[in-house]
């Protein structure tokens, strides 16, 4: 892929694109809302397939354990979002993290990635939005090299550039994964938690505010983040980042109405978790600021659709 046809790839996708989410949907409550806003933004985002996530934390006993406690969570979404036709569309994924940098993991979540990006080609990419680990989309991309020039991968995962280390969730499970992804030439665009999505923050009172009554959805929205700080930080002041929406969010950045991006060498994540920086890497999409309010108003409103 020569550097004129990256960059364009790289750039935000007008008119009606098809894309898949990858998701840790049981990790956090940030997963539910950004499902949602992905179903809710059918003006321009086609949702074709799901996968859950492998993830191991005090939610999940192993990561086989989370990523079907992340499969299950992901049916309640749809159902509280009315899009049972998008049922037959949801897959497994892996039950483990990878091995290495060169042993794919298989899974259904692989088999349907590989064989749904076949349909799609260089000047029409799949859009693939990951916001777990990236086990999934590395498996499938060591599994069959040239989907690359198929799709175009959307991940929050790592942290800024300038943060102190690079230990972030989605990354430290499975940098195995995350060299892969960065190193095998696919058209990235990296969301960063720490330093970037970290301002993409809201509260409990905020949300009852926008959301609460609006419908079933909403509620539940609410109820899990409230549940949420009060098995953390019940009592004390507390806002909670809703991280994963930004992802979604990016594919209808217009104008940069949402984030603030720039074009950069990739960066290798490396085990002792840093980046390792080179020119001589790829192009790749970086988001360096989040327009916290613009994107809350837009996914408040279709949250609160009927």
């Amino acid at each position: 892929m020569t550097n004129v046809e990256m960059l364009k790839k790289l750039e935000v996708p007008t008119g009606m694109i098809d894309v898949v989410l990858d998701t840790d949907a049981y990790n956090e409550v940030d997963d539910q809302f950004a499902l949602a806003y992905l179903l809710r933004s059918r003006e321009k985002l086609n949702c074709r397939a799901i996968y859950a996530a492998p993830f191991q934390n005090s939610r999940s006993d192993s990561p086989a354990d989370g990523m079907e406690k992340s499969y299950r969570e992901i049916f309640n979404i749809l159902s509280l979002c009315g899009r049972e036709d998008m049922t037959p569309h949801v897959f497994r994924g892996s039950k483990t993290y990878l091995p290495d940098e060169k042993t794919p993991v298989a899974s259904d979540a692989v088999a349907d990635l590989v064989q749904r990006a076949r349909d799609y080609t260089p000047d029409r990419p799949l859009y693939v939005v990951a916001i777990g680990a990236i086990t999934n989309i590395a498996s499938a991309v060591l599994t069959d090299p040239t989907l690359i020039d198929r799709i175009v991968l959307v991940w929050l995962g790592g942290h800024a550039l300038e943060w102190e280390n690079n230990r972030e969730f989605n990354l430290y499970q499975d940098v195995a994964a995350a060299r892969v992804v960065f190193g095998c030439g696919v058209p990235l665009v990296q969301l960063p938690c720490m330093g970037v999505v970290s301002e993409f923050a809201t509260s409990v009172p905020e949300l009852r505010h926008w959301l609460s009554g609006a419908n079933p959805l909403c509620d539940y929205l609410v109820d899990i983040v409230a549940s949420y700080q009060n098995e953390r930080e019940q009592g004390k002041p507390w806002s909670k980042q809703i991280w994963d929406v930004t992802a979604v969010a990016w594919l209808l950045n217009d104008g940069e109405r949402f984030m603030r991006e720039r074009i950069i060498h990739a960066p290798i994540p490396e085990y002792d978790h840093r980046y390792a920086r080179s020119e001589d890497t790829h192009f790749m999409k970086y988001i360096w600021h989040i327009n916290r309010n613009a994107l809350f108003a837009d996914l408040f409103e279709k949250l609160k659709q009927q």
